[in-house]
């Protein structure tokens, strides 16, 4: 499956990029791509750590939107790569925060699948006033659940993937994954942290889709993809995504008042439908759609098709169906 079969906007190049420094530590990469006085949309990748693609800005007709990306701490393009440290949800917020202000945008609509649906919420519920609405994508609330599914439940539906995944790591160790993992994907030994990495981004990148694409699954191999996805994945769910138990759903008061689309594949393992549907029970003014063909991953026809529907509902009315 290649980008052209999805029923996505044609492939466009950004207007503009740079790098934003936002500490001592953490350096990020932006662009802007479409209509530089057009309807200002922000695109927050998954992982955390997977990083932005050009393939990101066909969700939005470029004729209408100024479509904003970043590269969140740790990922892609920002600097340096797979950095955990001085790396959690609040200062996630704070960046998407300056890099509004930086742009001169008084609000936008918020798009975020898997986890940028999560920090997509968090930031909306922190800065309820900046965004006009959200499309929100496989959802991910960073429950204790949910992490423990990540870790362990997936190997009721990919076990052979699960076992690999396991046996990287000491047999004495198996019984806590997610620790025996972290003490590796933190080593300061790239020879350490890069294996364990790749392992971890494989064993994700094996479940995403309803059918499996191998060149997907080596795409999370490479060291671009694998060293962000596998170290900051782990640290945040490590540390419950800096937020108290289940502080996206208690919080939902805050942005029930904003039009809202969830799509939800029917079959998703990564992140499974039941916190789509928690979602929606919270928040029952947001549309929840469920795609009865896919998968986790939004390049799939069916939710690609949905969320670029979503996106041209608001630009044609400003809510979504």
């Amino acid at each position: 499956m290649t980008a052209d079969t999805f029923p996505l906007f044609p492939a466009i190049e950004a207007n503009r990029s740079g790098m934003l420094k936002v500490d001592d530590t953490h350096t990020l990469y932006w662009e802007e791509s479409g209509n530089p006085q057009g309807q200002p949309v922000l695109f927050l990748h998954g992982g955390p750590g997977a990083g932005t693609s050009p393939t990101h800005r066909r969700f939005f007709d470029p004729v209408h939107y100024r479509i904003v990306l970043f590269d969140q701490r740790g990922a892609g393009k920002s600097l340096p790569l797979g950095e955990y440290r001085d790396n959690t949800t609040p200062l996630l917020v704070n960046d998407i925060e300056k890099i509004r202000v930086m742009l001169g945008i008084e609000q936008w609509l918020v798009f975020g699948g898997s986890w940028g649906s999560t920090l997509a919420l968090a930031y909306g519920e922190a800065h309820p006033e900046r965004c006009l609405g959200f499309v929100l994508r496989g959802i991910f609330l960073c429950t204790k659940a949910e992490v423990e599914w990540f870790v362990n439940g997936m190997k009721f539906f990919f076990p052979e993937v699960h076992q690999r995944f396991a046996e990287a790591v000491p047999a004495e160790e198996r019984h806590d994954l997610l620790t025996a993992y972290t003490k590796r994907l933190f080593s300061d030994d790239p020879a350490v942290y890069i294996e364990a990495a790749r392992n971890w981004s494989r064993y994700e990148g094996s479940c995403i889709f309803l059918k499996p694409q191998p060149d997907t699954i080596a795409d999370f191999e490479s060291d671009a993809i694998c060293i962000g996805l596998g170290r900051l994945e782990a640290h945040y769910m490590l540390h419950a995504a800096f937020m108290r138990e289940d502080q996206l759903i208690q919080d939902i008061e805050r942005i029930r008042h904003l039009p809202a689309v969830i799509v939800q594949g029917r079959y998703d393992v990564v992140c499974p439908p039941v916190s789509a549907y928690r979602l929606h029970q919270a928040w029952p003014e947001a549309s929840l759609q469920m795609i009865a063909d896919a998968g986790h991953s939004g390049s799939e026809p069916g939710i690609a098709e949905a969320l670029v529907r979503a996106t041209e509902q608001f630009r044609q009315s400003g809510r979504f169906e």
